[in-house]
């Protein structure tokens, strides 16, 4: 087993790609701590997990603040005496986020505080515990739309995913010798909730963006969380402040 022995903290599991990486990372032998701001849905995942008989345990949390995040790392070395692998998966995709001039700074400062803050304290949190163990994996959700331009704009949303890759970067030479790994993930358009609850089921702003891919598809959770199982695991030991790109080609589609 790729993860066997390994303890995993993944925020966002109670649905989408967190639930999905759960349940794989458990499958491939780690102690899953699946964290989520909805109580009941982490509880969900880690009931899918203990019926397929892997090792999970729900933590009720929100990542944006300092209780949060110092609870659900606490919960992970309580639980299993160490932490290996943080991933920060946790975000928000707001319907009403728009362009700077039109986004209202209660909408700009949620996604912030989520997206990117939410990164930060789990780190703040998290890297201590991994330096104690002597190595460990910090593995960040950012976004295509962090390295591209777009008409149709989300700008809190690609300004947080921005200072994602940012501080990845600045994350991975602070500990990288201290034995702490540090990469980001860019997912294209995932069909995850985040997406499919407003966006796919309007047929325009599908059909803008489904254009622009091509493999001719949006991606699915496992197309991102296979990646994530590689940063995971061992095999990616000298894999470190790495912007991974799985968009199905959506940033190389210049016209």
């Amino acid at each position: 087993m790729r993860l066997e022995n390994k303890v995993c903290l993944i925020t966002g599991a109670g649905s989408g790609m967190g639930r999905v990486a759960s349940q794989l990372f458990a499958r491939e032998g780690a102690r899953v701590v699946a964290v989520d701001v909805k109580g009941n849905e982490a509880e969900n995942t880690v009931e899918l997990i203990v019926k397929s008989g892997g090792k999970a345990v729900a933590v009720q949390a929100d990542v944006s603040s300092d209780i949060g995040a110092k609870k659900m790392v606490d919960a992970a070395v309580k639980t299993y005496g160490k932490l290996d692998v943080l991933y920060n998966n946790a975000g928000i995709f707001p319907e009403k986020d728009h362009s700077v001039i039109d986004t209202d700074s209660e909408v700009w400062d949620k996604v912030y505080q989520v997206n990117l803050k939410g990164v930060y304290l789990g780190c703040k949190y998290g890297i201590p515990e991994m330096i104690k163990a002597g190595r460990g994996s910090v593995i960040n959700i950012a976004s295509f739309v962090a390295l591209v331009g777009c008409t149709v704009p989300q700008d809190a949303y690609t300004a947080s995913k921005g200072g994602v890759i940012s501080i990845t970067k600045s994350l991975a030479v602070q500990f990288g010798p201290k034995g702490v790994r540090s990469n980001a993930i860019c997912p294209g358009p995932i069909e995850t909730p985040l997406l499919t609850e407003w966006l796919l089921k309007e047929p325009t702003e599908k059909a803008k963006r489904l254009n622009r891919i091509p493999m001719g598809r949006f991606g699915k959770p496992e197309d991102i969380v296979y990646l994530a199982l590689y940063l995971a695991s061992d095999e990616s030991s000298w894999t470190n402040g790495a912007v991974l790109v799985v968009d199905g080609g959506i940033t190389s589609n210049y016209f």
